[in-house]
């Protein structure tokens, strides 16, 4: 795929325009993502109170009891969203799920283990420790080049 940009003084208003000889999966992804312009900001509730999560705050967003939490590292929040809906919301900055319960900040990652058989365990910068489940380690090592 070429990327050209093209400055023009004399532009009012920025165009983009794509060039192709077939409509696939890539250009539709690229023309969602252009046009997709939804701040990525998550509400947590803590109690009585609700709070702005920005997103390079939080560590990890899972699912357990029937809940969805984030994690950041100062404190645990209740989500009222699905995991599938936060995980869409989301999928345009770093994150990435490793499990059906589990969504993590690749930022806040201190290490990969993979001596585990099967899985690979990942530990967060504040100490929590998750694993990847095996439907997705195949992803996590693309994504992460080995």
């Amino acid at each position: 795929m070429q990327v050209e940009v093209k400055v023009d003084e004399n532009c009012k208003a920025t165009r983009i325009i794509i060039v192709t000889d077939k409509m696939t999966e890539e250009i539709n992804e690229i023309i969602k993502r252009l046009s997709d312009e939804q701040p990525k900001m998550i509400a947590g509730f803590k109690e009585d109170v609700v709070e702005v999560l920005e997103p390079e705050n939080i560590y990890r967003i899972y699912a357990e009891a029937g809940k969805v939490f984030a994690e950041t590292k100062s404190d645990t929040y209740v989500i009222r969203l699905r995991l599938y809906e936060v995980e869409q919301r989301l999928e345009r900055v770093s994150f990435v799920r490793i499990s059906n319960s589990d969504i993590i900040n690749l930022k806040k990652v201190k290490r990969f283990d993979l001596s585990f058989a099967g899985t690979i365990c990942v530990t967060l910068l504040n100490g929590t420790v998750t694993y990847v489940s095996r439907r997705f380690v195949t992803k996590i090592k693309k994504l992460l080049g080995i």
